[in-house]
């Protein structure tokens, strides 16, 4: 079999042009061969573990007063703010890597859709990142429950509001993963990209926090998980879980749209 049809025995369409599936093979492909992928997901759940276990380990029996209010399971998740941010700067380093690499136009030759491409890293990345994300809310949750003390009421998966808040966690660390990705596409450059991530995640909701409370903070990615997704009961004046983790989506197809749009415009 000549070289010249080793496209159509892979299913790519008869243009010769490769589709979606050849685009997601070729992404995973570069992520699992690249050692920083490794390196940010094994930090990533070693670092939420030992978050979550230190801090149910330092959690005291609540007063009387505030025993009805008090929520472990949100202190188990406290390392999802690590999480987002190792794997967001992973995320966006998919994109601006190939760029400062100069291996962008080698995927685009191949892959002419740079739509197409976009779509693949998102499919891919997002959903490792799910799968990861998922696992270790849940492996962190059982862990950091060992770790309480005597007298510390402990949560249980069937308590209500606790499974939602595992699984909202998780899902929310794949779609901080399409946010990266989506900004690493519309700046191309991995500094600016990498320092937009942490405004919008850490910087802009302390600072809009500490100036009007609330009101406006609790729409920023990192109050909707703190206070919104990883709760298992609703926290005053901050978005309901649903809402919240439907805002989420939102920010995510939003970015990657804005990216993808972007993307088909510029050259490579």
């Amino acid at each position: 079999m000549s070289a010249l049809s080793t496209p159509a025995t892979l299913g790519a369409p008869a243009t010769g042009h490769h589709g979606f599936r050849q685009a997601a093979r070729m992404e995973w492909i570069k992520l699992r061969t690249l050692r920083s992928t490794f390196w940010a997901l094994f930090l990533v759940v070693a670092g939420m573990i030992a978050i979550g276990v230190v801090t149910m380990a330092n959690t005291k029996a609540p007063s009387a007063d505030k025993a009805a209010s008090f929520d472990p399971t949100n202190n188990v998740l406290a390392g999802v703010a690590l999480g987002q941010l190792l794997i967001g700067v992973l995320g966006v380093l998919l994109v601006t890597g190939e760029y400062s690499s100069g291996s962008i136009r080698s995927t685009f030759a191949a892959i002419p859709d740079r739509r197409t491409v976009l779509a693949a890293k998102a499919a891919v990345y997002g959903g490792i990142t799910l799968l990861v994300g998922e696992a270790v809310t849940f492996v962190t949750f059982f862990a950091g429950r060992a770790a309480l003390g005597d007298g510390v009421p402990r949560p249980a998966i069937g308590d209500s509001g606790v499974l939602r808040a595992l699984l909202m966690s998780g899902a929310y660390l794949a779609l901080i993963a399409l946010i990266g990705i989506g900004v690493g596409a519309l700046t191309r450059h991995t500094a600016s990209a990498i320092a937009v991530l942490v405004g919008i995640t850490f910087v802009l909701p302390a600072v809009i926090g500490g100036v009007s409370g609330p009101a406006v903070a609790q729409f920023f990615p990192t109050m909707i998980a703190a206070n919104s997704l990883a709760v298992a009961k609703t926290v005053p004046d901050m978005l309901a879980p649903w809402p919240g983790f439907l805002l989420m989506c939102g920010y995510a197809v939003a970015v990657l749209g804005a990216g993808g749009r972007l993307l088909a415009r510029r050259d490579a």
